[in-house]
């Protein structure tokens, strides 16, 4: 009873704290006139007014058709090379595959620090690197989602590997199974729900990472986006921004079936 007052109270104190920092952030921002431009309410009344009525004009809907296309193919091969990244680094991280504890400990403490060097920087300042590098290629879209991607997929893997229950983990090691027989036959059947699931979630990430890399000139909707923002042509910036939203909606409705299957 003690111990629940002592958390309710840490986590009064720590909302209060929480609160307090978002009020005294809201202080830092200028309200003032300067807030918005001379035009900045007409505009935003013109943007609001386009969503009503997008351009649906058929060269309009067929590029619309082809940037969904290869948005949705920058986020698919970047996720597909993310979760080839993650599983290894995963498992490694995880430290499930070592017996010996202090090689277990210098295990995840190497193989974590790694997952969050490739996290810690966001895919568009990959997505810049990699155009500086290779130019405006497929391949710089795909390498700047899959490296971020990757670290968090492996973070997320290795902290579901580790909480997995340990009472069928111990029944197959009675039964004389190594490490490799623990990891196929206990551990993924076990974590590959919650795993499938988190992916899945991060593939719609994709679809709007994917999106935001495109302004930088590698094809898509964003790119098309902002053509159509610097034309002023709000209708058609509506028309792919709904694509967008079909898409990750279209990847929620597969994901949704896709658990079911997986836990029925």
């Amino acid at each position: 009873m003690k111990g629940a007052n002592l958390g309710l109270h840490n986590r009064t104190i720590l909302s209060t704290a929480l609160i307090g920092v978002f009020a005294w952030s809201l202080t830092t921002v200028d309200w003032g006139n300067n807030l918005l431009h001379s035009g900045g309410i007409a505009a935003i009344t013109q943007i609001a007014k386009a969503a009503f009525k997008p351009d649906l004009a058929p060269e309009i809907l067929i590029l619309a058709v082809v940037s969904a296309w290869k948005t949705l193919a920058y986020a698919t091969a970047g996720m597909t090379l993310a979760v080839l990244l993650a599983i290894p680094f995963g498992i490694l991280a995880s430290g499930i595959l070592s017996s010996c504890s202090l090689n277990r400990t210098i295990g995840v403490i190497s193989f974590r620090g790694i997952l969050n060097a490739m996290r810690a920087v966001h895919e568009l300042v990959w997505a810049w690197l990699f155009v500086a590098a290779m130019g405006l290629s497929p391949f710089a879209a795909i390498f700047a989602l899959a490296i971020p991607y990757g670290g968090t997929l492996g973070r997320i893997f290795a902290d579901i590997l580790q909480d997995v229950p340990r009472a069928p983990l111990a029944a197959l090691q009675a039964g004389g199974a190594g490490k490799l027989q623990l990891l196929f036959y206990g551990y993924f059947p076990m974590a590959l729900p919650d795993m499938v699931s988190y992916t899945m979630y991060r593939f719609e990430c994709a679809l709007r990472s994917a999106a935001i890399m495109s302004f930088i000139g590698l094809g898509g909707l964003g790119y098309q986006i902002q053509i159509s923002l610097q034309d002023l042509h709000y209708n058609e910036v509506w028309t792919f921004i709904f694509f967008l939203v079909l898409l990750v909606m279209l990847v929620d409705f597969w994901s949704n079936r896709l658990r079911r299957r997986l836990t029925a």
